[in-house]
């Protein structure tokens, strides 16, 4: 069918009067030039003006305020009667009640997830135009599918690599690999505003990017979804089916279509002599991405990958000496989009029933109930509960005994359901979904996947919790509103507690404000109330010009919904005092945070965004080109987020380590620990003593003899045997040390690395104790033995001030909830 190609580049003299070509309407030939976002918006803002099968709405904005949009393609009477269409969906799915009327599958085809993977929004114009133009041979498809478009999901970084090519591009272009215009500075085009990879995002829904889009997929729930990728530009086409491991709870016709889908697109690439691949590399695990998402919601989720990505620029040289043009790229993207399209239109009937079949049948999964113990912590069950209103998973309330899989311990015991336990269940419509975020081990077939292989909720959000294979009725939880307070005569000190995220956003308010605050280092008692270390006192006395102080702080408690404790003296009917010494004043942090070349893009992304929506404190940005020329004495907090710093000389780390003597303190996470690693900088090391530094060199020894004598085909496996790709381990914490207020004995890190860390000489505040502390996860054979005895948080003393070691990045993807607080106490606290 080689007339997907020649359609793209040329297309019929025959068109519509009002239905402008991409061409027509651009002014250029697509693929000549790189379209920026607002010309999309306009290209299909003026097809939905101009065409019946056009329907076009916004369903966001971006960080940078750019529209998210979304186009609905069908037939006329279709488009007119799309709300009864949504409805049948859901109630096919079992979200809505009734019987449909309808028989229209959905396909949703979503473009540009990696902003400098740039030719899908390309080929999304081309694609839209073939199928509502008139006198093509797909407008008849559009009277038996609805297609959803969405042009661009990640406009700010696909404008950022866009304006990036047009600034550095030659004229013509340079199909060199060498040129400049084929290398992106740091951080590229590929995440969104705070650097965010959004297609890991689906099921965290960090991004406001993902928020908007996840709210209205779910309204809809296609049949079919693609999210179309690039990847690197010496590699042939991509698409499904997916490389091993699949999740178990895919279902043998999810397999099965994939195949069939594949076979078409097989057929025209055959026809066009394109190169393309199947069945390696892209596996559907990983509950957060555009194609696992959507599967586990019902769909037949698809990676589309074309070579490209922010290397291929309009065109470049491949090793083999032949060229990629965007134009390539385009047609390639354009020729299974409409394949997949064409497949659903052939067995719509199939997709409709199975889809049908996906939500009524929950037979095969093992779990029934999961319970979340209520400890007490509202906020912390407030956020999960938001979280699960996102997603569409059902919850509620429950009482009784049953028998199941203890999260926190691995193993199978007898457990009570209490009135204020949080229960989710399978038998509900999102059943295949839920069961995949909250279950305690994923099932792998294959050990070499592409992320990480472990995510479980629970862990996530630090809760106790129980899998049982036993069912139980729920019944609908009624939700308890905050209780405005009304603000006292007087009073001597209001105290709150600290244990949530919603706390610290309190505290980063209150320093804003100028409020003066302390904080409890020991546990105290008043009037039969208990306050846990890390308990904040906000006293009259330290706040003696703050006019109106008993209302104001009143005011701000309420807009935070913080309920505090008005105290009326500051003797204390047990623990400190609020004049004593274990009371501490809480200077106000100054924080820096370094990003620029050598930083990992991702991990300043994330703590960029923590800091500005999360807990909206306010951070300098620190260029790592320029750090060297900074004042730092501006600062008394710096973080160091995870990376190489390549560019940070004797000089940089100099300064930076005689900063924290004098006083400073700085939060090294992750990647940074090996620039201080085993050197003058820090006390920090892979081993406890010399015995045990001679031990370890004697195993890598014998690893490498053993490696040596692999097959080729397996090395790769021999490889991953020192790696803990996203795994789950169980951490002893010292919850008396300021870094550790508000977290108990135990806390669930997730590991996404090998990085070895021997405790140090004192405040060792959170260990991995054996390696039988692996819960969930995949761990290779020399990283289970390597992480025994290892560091994963602990603060290092020197001279007036402290170095933060955190070895896992609580950070990371933003979606491991019960770590951030702990970042806020290494800004906040410690030290103090």
């Amino acid at each position: 069918m080689k007339i997907f190609y020649s359609i793209l580049l040329t297309f019929p003299v025959f068109l519509s009067a009002q239905i402008q070509s991409p061409k027509e309407f651009l002014g250029y030939e697509l693929g000549e030039k790189f379209s920026r976002h607002h010309q999309v918006v306009d290209y299909y803002t003026h097809l939905s003006e101009k065409s019946e099968k056009v329907t076009l709405i916004q369903y966001g904005k971006t960080y940078e305020d750019r529209p998210l949009l979304l186009a609905f393609v069908s037939s006329k009477e279709n488009l007119e009667n799309l709300e009864n269409i949504r409805l049948d969906n859901l109630k096919r799915a079992g979200i809505e009640e009734g019987t449909p009327s309808t028989n229209i599958p959905i396909v949703w085809l979503s473009y540009n997830v990696h902003g400098n993977e740039s030719s899908s929004t390309e080929a999304s114009m081309a694609t839209i135009y073939e199928l509502i133009r008139n006198g093509s041979d797909k407008s008849d498809w559009l009277e038996k599918v609805v297609v959803v478009i969405d042009p661009c999901i990640n406009p700010d970084g696909r404008d950022r690599y866009v304006n990036f090519f047009w600034q550095n591009a030659s004229q013509p272009y340079n199909p060199d690999p060498n040129a400049l215009e084929h290398n992106e500075p740091w951080p590229g085009g590929r995440p969104n505003h705070y650097l965010f990879d959004l297609n890991r995002d689906w099921a965290w829904q960090t991004q406001i990017e993902t928020k908007s889009r996840i709210k209205v997929y779910n309204q809809w729930l296609p049949q079919i979804h693609v999210d179309f990728h690039e990847q690197g530009i010496n590699s042939p086409y991509y698409f499904a089916p997916a490389a091993q491991p699949y999740h178990e709870l895919i279902t043998e016709f999810q397999r099965n279509f994939q195949t069939e889908i594949g076979r078409n697109h097989a057929k025209y690439f055959d026809e066009n002599n394109w190169f393309y691949f199947t069945k390696q590399f892209f596996d559907l695990l990983y509950p957060s991405y555009g194609d696992t998402y959507p599967t586990y919601s019902g769909a037949i989720g698809m990676t589309y990958e074309q070579a490209g990505h922010g290397r291929a620029g309009l065109g470049i040289i491949k090793q083999e000496g032949d060229s990629l043009t965007l134009k390539d790229r385009i047609a390639h993207h354009y020729t299974t989009g409409l394949s997949t399209v064409e497949i659903a239109v052939q067995h719509s009937e199939r997709l409709l029933n199975q889809f049908s079949r996906f939500f009524g049948d929950n037979s095969a999964l093992k779990y029934k109930t999961f319970v979340l113990k209520y400890d007490g912590n509202d906020d912390k069950f407030n956020a999960l509960k938001s979280w699960l209103d996102d997603q569409g998973i059902r919850y509620g309330r429950a009482t009784g005994k049953m028998k199941g899989y203890d999260y926190a311990t691995g193993r199978t015991t007898d457990f009570s359901i209490s009135s204020n336990d949080l229960v989710v269940t399978t038998n509900q419509p999102k059943a295949t979904l839920a069961h995949i975020l909250f279950e305690p081990k994923t099932k792998l077939v294959d050990s070499v996947t592409y992320d990480i292989t472990a995510w479980g909720v629970p862990y996530a959000y630090g809760i106790q919790a129980y899998a049982s294979e036993q069912s139980i009725s729920v019944s609908q939880e009624n939700p308890k509103p905050f209780q405005v307070a009304s603000a006292p005569e007087k009073a001597y000190a209001f105290i709150s507690k600290w244990n949530s995220m919603d706390d610290a956003r309190f505290l980063a308010a209150l320093l804003k404000e100028g409020v003066k605050v302390r904080f409890t280092q020991k546990s105290m008692n008043y009037k039969g109330e208990s306050f846990d270390r890390g308990s904040l006192i906000i006293a009259k006395r330290d706040n003696k010009n703050l006019q109106g102080f008993e209302d104001r702080i009143t005011e701000m408690a309420n807009e935070y919904e913080r309920s505090l404790a008005v105290i009326q003296s500051g003797f204390m009917d047990g623990g400190p005092d609020v004049g004593s010494s274990d009371v501490r004043y809480l200077e106000r942090p100054k924080i820096a945070l370094i990003g620029g070349e050598g930083t990992s893009s991702l991990a300043f992304g994330a703590t960029w965004h923590f800091m500005e929506q999360e807990l909206d404190y306010p951070v300098t940005i620190l260029g790592s080109d320029y750090f060297g020329r900074v004042d730092l004495s501006d600062y008394n907090v710096i973080i160091m987020q995870s990376g190489w710093y390549g560019n940070f000389g004797e000089r940089e780390m100099k300064k930076l380590i005689e900063w924290v003597s004098a006083g400073g303190r700085l939060i090294a996470v992750e990647g940074a620990l090996n620039k201080l690693k085993d050197s003058d900088y820090s006390s920090l090391t892979a081993y406890v003593d010399e015995d045990a530094k001679k031990a370890a060199e004697k195993n890598d020894k014998e690893r490498e003899e053993a490696a040596r004598l692999v097959p080729y085909e397996e090395q790769e496996r021999e490889f991953i045997k020192g790696f803990a790709p996203g795994a789950i381990y169980k951490v002893k914490m010292d919850k008396t040390h300021p870094l550790a207020f508000g977290y108990g004995d135990t806390y669930y890190t997730l590991k996404t690395g090998s990085n070895k860390v021997a405790y140090l000489d004192g405040n060792n505040v959170g260990i991995v104790v054996n390696k039988e502390d692996l819960l969930s996860g995949f761990a290779g054979q020399y990283a289970k033995e390597d992480m025994a005895e290892s560091l994963v948080f602990g603060v290092e003393n020197k001279g007036r001030g402290q170095i933060i070691h955190i070895v896992d990045n609580p950070l990371f993807r933003s979606f491991w909830q019960n770590g951030k607080l702990l970042m806020v106490n290494a800004m906040f606290f410690v030290g103090q």
